[in-house]
């Protein structure tokens, strides 16, 4: 049947199974808009700025395990889009991003609102496209959402100009058997070599003081019940990057939690002293790594990813195995009962496990506690409580950001929604309202320090909107309070350009938006404001936490030192710390 490009592009996205689309519309996607207004079958959420439309659709992906898809024009629109786009490819988030261009006779001409999308996202793209003709539009599409879904996710860019949405086709739709054989140099290798995986089972079995390295991809691949029995078969203690929390559950016995410059005295020091580090969808992140040279130093190193590029990228490592990590370590697994499941130095392995728990009773995750000055940590904690542990936490950037992964406790995967890899500021409020549209059964806190929400706060209106009830503490310091730490710690305290002092009333700013707000200024109202915040369940709600303005983000290892180099709670750096290495 004969229809528009426009009618095609809403066709396809329909057989892809896309429910939403974030997005702001304009002069080069209008046909687009115009089709998706008279199909009626896709719901829009109309965004105040294309950023936030890109983080919403990140946070609808990352609480879903869907492709999310966000839509912009051309020009100004789709460079708005680029910050969410560089943002999903390095947290590997599948997104489809679509985007008009002015037709295609005036590309190169600099026509009114052009800009080269496809060449100013290659390098933050898995993969971009152009469209130059209508009869590729819908292959195109099609594959765009296997590439970014499938292997390693990530952000795919669909470019179509005007006047491709309103030439006319009968192209059909391709089928997904079609879309694979189209792309003949693209097949994600997920099973695993069967030589690598008995190689690692035995070293498994051999190591004395193993620890299990979990990342992001163990998140993306589903794989908590493969890793909680790996872990409990082989009695291997776990801890977790700041993308792969949730992936182990943080209250198992076995976990250490998260590791690096703003990890546990416990788990930095169980990578320190371990004898093997099994990874497992990690990729030696700089923040998890501090100075290569000694991190894991006495290490023997199996890496498990999807993404063959990602190993020994950072860390050379002694068994690399390139597969979907689900699959790997359920063949791992199978491969480790298969030569009983038993441990070569059991003894040596209890010995381990009771050394760690004498890490996490020398320095467990703490922090000054006080009944004048509400402290950061005591508010995670309470919203920790009144959620019972089970909300979606999402997050912009900075210090509140770190408390936030430190001081909840996560037990399932996409549970904690935060910019891993660039480190976005204003990615919380937009990617909680997409978490919330994607999961409405469950509450979602956007967790987010005053700088960061100023920075997307306009997304406020959006959530009042589409009346999307998610809830927002703002960790409100009055400063730029990462940066003002390092000034602190290492710039002899000279704050340069981190006073936020002068800043809106947000309570007042939350209701002028339409939606409900509390401020809380003491330690005691902390508790009353949230549990008056659970009772709203119609439409956003906004604390506003006065917090302690020069609390500390601790542990920390400061960038590219060593584990050594961590800084404790106690004002003691790590090598000072009593055991800082392996007794006996």
């Amino acid at each position: 049947m004969a229809r528009k490009g426009a009618d095609i592009v809403i066709e396809t996205l329909k057989e892809e199974g896309v429910e939403y689309i974030f997005g702001h519309p304009g002069g080069a996607i209008m046909e687009v808009y115009d089709a998706l207004y008279r199909d009626g079958s896709i719901k829009h959420i109309l965004t105040r700025h294309e950023q936030g439309a890109g983080h919403m659709a990140e946070g609808y992906a990352k609480a879903t395990g869907k492709v999310g898809v966000a839509m912009s024009t051309s020009g100004p629109g789709a460079t708005n889009l680029v910050t969410a786009i560089a943002d999903a490819y390095m947290d590997s988030v599948p997104v489809v991003f679509i985007t008009g261009q002015v037709p295609t006779h005036l590309i190169g001409n600099d026509a009114f609102q052009e800009v080269d999308i496809v060449g100013i996202t290659r390098p933050i793209t898995k993969h971009n496209f152009l469209v130059k003709r209508i009869e590729d539009l819908p292959m195109i599409l099609r594959q765009a959402f296997y590439i970014a879904k499938t292997g390693r996710p990530g952000p795919v860019l669909v470019d179509i100009p005007k006047d491709i949405t309103q030439k006319i086709s009968d192209v059909e739709i391709p089928s997904l058997e079609e879309v694979k054989s189209s792309l003949p140099g693209y097949k994600p290798h997920t099973e695993g070599n069967p030589q690598q995986i008995k190689k690692a089972a035995r070293l498994i079995a051999e190591a004395k003081r193993p620890v299990l390295y979990v990342g992001g991809g163990a998140v993306q691949a589903e794989a908590q019940k493969e890793l909680v029995e790996l872990a409990e078969l082989m009695k291997v203690p776990v801890t977790t990057t700041n993308m792969g929390k949730g992936a182990f559950p943080e209250s198992h016995p076995l976990a250490l939690h998260m590791l690096g410059m703003h990890g546990t005295y416990y788990a930095n020091m169980a990578v320190y002293n371990c004898d093997l580090l099994i990874a497992v969808g990690a990729r030696f992140d700089d923040r998890v790594t501090g100075k290569v040279e000694e991190f894991a130093p006495q290490a023997s190193i199996i890496h498990i990813d999807i993404d063959p590029a990602s190993i020994s990228k950072n860390i050379v490592v002694d068994v690399p195995i390139v597969g979907d990590v689900k699959v790997v370590l359920r063949k791992l697994i199978e491969e480790i009962k298969k030569e009983g499941a038993k441990l070569l130095y059991p003894e040596e392995r209890q010995k381990w496990l009771e050394q760690i728990e004498k890490w996490k009773k020398l320095h467990p995750l703490t922090y000054r506690k006080s009944d004048k000055v509400i402290k950061p940590q005591y508010v995670i904690e309470e919203i920790w409580k009144v959620t019972k542990g089970d909300a979606i936490i999402a997050t912009g950037v900075g210090q509140h950001q770190m408390w936030a992964a430190m001081f909840y406790r996560y037990s399932f995967p996409r549970q904690f929604i935060n910019s891993g890899g660039l480190g976005t500021m204003g990615f919380g409020l937009p990617a909680g309202i997409g978490a919330k549209i994607g999961r409405p059964e469950k509450e979602v806190f956007v967790i987010d320090g005053d700088g960061s929400f100023m920075m997307t706060m306009q997304e406020l209106i959006t959530a009042v909107h589409y009346r999307v009830p998610v809830k927002i503490a703002i960790i409100n310091n009055g400063y730029l309070g990462m940066v003002r730490q390092w000034q602190e710690l290492f710039y002899e305290k000279r704050y340069a350009e981190v006073d936020l002092s002068i800043q809106p009333d947000f309570v007042k700013l939350a209701e002028a938006c339409g939606a409900v707000g509390f401020r809380a200024e003491k330690p005691s109202e902390v508790r009353e404001v949230l549990e008056e915040a659970m009772k709203v369940q119609d439409k956003p709600v906004l604390l506003d936490f006065h917090v302690d303005r020069e609390e500390n983000v601790l542990p920390m290892v400061p960038a590219g030192k060593s584990y050594r180099d961590m800084i404790l709670e106690d004002g003691k750096k790590g090598v000072e710390a009593d055991t800082m290495y392996l007794v006996g």
